[in-house]
């Protein structure tokens, strides 16, 4: 989306490009308790770049609490996500920047079959 900027008192115009940027949001459900949901998720975050098209040229993650921050930086874009850890579920959220915002879909259905394989609880079986 672009924006015109024009001041009543300026004969100065701008243009500027709004930031379309996409929230993707998940929910991971999982019987696996708070702290073993984190060593999890923490044991494997080294794995992502694995799954990303086209790779990562660089992932920084870093945990606050319950909350793994991660800085992504693939296709020549940079990501940021957050994943809160909760005692039954982990919610995923994934700021997609506009050119990536297309591929929101089919992010989300990877985000969800990853997930509930990582979190699979294989303790029990049927």
């Amino acid at each position: 989306m672009i924006l015109s900027s024009c001041g009543l008192q300026s004969a100065e115009c701008r243009t500027t490009v709004a930031r379309m940027e996409r929230p993707v949001e998940v929910e991971l459900p999982h019987k696996l308790g708070r702290e073993e949901a984190k060593r999890r998720i923490g044991n494997n975050v080294h794995k992502l770049t694995d799954h990303l098209p086209g790779g990562a040229s660089h992932v920084t993650s870093n945990w606050a609490g319950d909350q793994l921050n991660l800085d992504i930086h693939a296709m020549g874009q940079q990501v940021a996500a957050q994943l809160l850890v909760e005692e039954a579920k982990v919610r995923v959220k994934v700021m997609l920047p506009g050119m990536l915002s297309f591929f929101a879909g089919p992010i989300e259905a990877a985000l969800s079959a990853k997930g509930k394989v990582l979190l699979e609880d294989k303790s029990k079986k049927d």
